[in-house]
């Protein structure tokens, strides 16, 4: 998924500021799920959701006003009540990795007690995990 930097993203010293590739990722992990027939509404209204439980993110360059960044994302781990997604950021324009972060987020029902992920969304994770990168 593309991102334009546009000034309500950067801080004062002109940067995007941290806490705004959190937002990138999270429309991306969004995208994904739709690129593969998973609308997170629908998922939502059927009683799975999917909220991040732990983030661990490594900031290796700043991305700053204008620039156009591409947020990748694949599946890394998949558990029988969560998974894991890989993502970087990268600048489109010289393909420099800005940021790298794993993503836990776990399956839970509306009343935010875990449940199993559901068997179609476990083969299709399993299956995208098997495709080479």
């Amino acid at each position: 998924m593309d991102v334009r930097i546009y000034y309500e993203d950067t801080d004062a010293g002109g940067v995007v500021y941290h806490s705004n590739y959190i937002s990138y990722m999270e429309r991306a992990r969004t995208e994904f799920l739709r690129e593969y027939g998973l609308s997170v509404r629908e998922m939502h209204d059927m009683g799975i959701i999917f909220p991040v439980v732990a983030i661990e993110a490594n900031f290796r360059a700043p991305a700053r006003l204008d620039d156009l960044l591409e947020v990748r994302t694949q599946i890394h781990a998949l558990r029988n009540s969560s998974f894991v997604a890989a993502q970087q950021v990268v600048r489109k324009e010289d393909g420099k990795l800005l940021v790298e972060a794993k993503v836990t987020l776990a399956c839970v029902n509306q009343e935010m007690r875990a449940r199993r992920l559901p068997e179609e969304i476990r083969e299709l994770f399993g299956k995208l995990m098997a495709e080479p990168r």
